[in-house]
């Protein structure tokens, strides 16, 4: 059974979203500040996280900063937050997707469905998913990052971007694929988006950024990794 852990303060949101949970067959925990997520998720590790940024005790960016530490559990952010610097900033700090409040049930739960099959998927058809060219070396499983013999340190949006490229290796991602897999289904069209954190991830792995030989551009299209 999945184990879900509910980070909201607002009890009548919370105690809504363990209804449905339940309902549906996933176990739930439920915390009401930053202090208790991180130490329940620690003794109960979750499957995933539903996080609200405003705790009372902290800023739910510490939460998923504290989380990163030790886990790659899907963290799904349920915000009033609504800004696009708040968005990445979640984003970019380990989170896997952000939904605004106020939300439909039904979209909350399947983005929560997807989060939990691309962990699933990454466990089940790559049991030894290690990835190597010449430049780099990518472990899936322990989501690492390895060039020259050192690692490479990414960031959760660099990794994930990463990530989806290698699981269609060899093959064009499109644009509007990318965007929603990394950033989320309501992204479709922010290509600006791509172009930075490809370039950030080229200027880290490629030998020569300039000229990538494994993270591609196919003008105006997408992106694909080549081994």
């Amino acid at each position: 059974m999945t184990r879900v852990l509910v980070v909201e303060d607002e009890a009548q949101l919370a105690r809504a979203l363990e209804i449905n949970l339940k309902a549906r067959k996933y176990d739930v925990d439920s915390a009401p500040d930053g202090e208790s997520a991180l130490r329940l998720a620690a003794s109960r590790p979750p499957d995933v996280v539903l996080l609200d940024l405003g705790l009372p005790d902290m800023d739910g960016i510490e939460v998923i900063k504290g989380l990163r530490g030790w886990t790659h559990v899907p963290i799904l952010v349920v915000s009033a937050r609504q800004t696009s610097d708040e968005k990445v900033e979640a984003l970019d700090a380990g989170a896997d997707d952000y939904i605004p409040k106020p939300f439909a049930m039904a979209e909350l739960l399947a983005r929560l469905r997807a989060a939990s099959r691309r962990t699933a998927t990454v466990v089940s058809t790559d049991p030894a998913a290690i990835v190597t060219t010449e430049e780099f070396t990518v472990d899936l499983l322990a989501k690492t990052v390895e060039r020259g013999g050192h690692d490479v340190r990414l960031t959760p949006t660099e990794w994930h971007l990463l990530e989806v490229l290698i699981h269609h290796r060899g093959r064009m991602v499109s644009q509007k694929h990318l965007l929603q897999e990394v950033w989320g289904p309501t992204y479709g069209k922010q290509s600006n988006y791509l172009r930075v954190y490809m370039a950030q991830l080229r200027r880290k792995l490629e030998a020569d950024p300039a000229h990538p030989r494994h993270l591609i551009t196919a003008p105006g299209m997408g992106y694909r990794f080549e081994p």
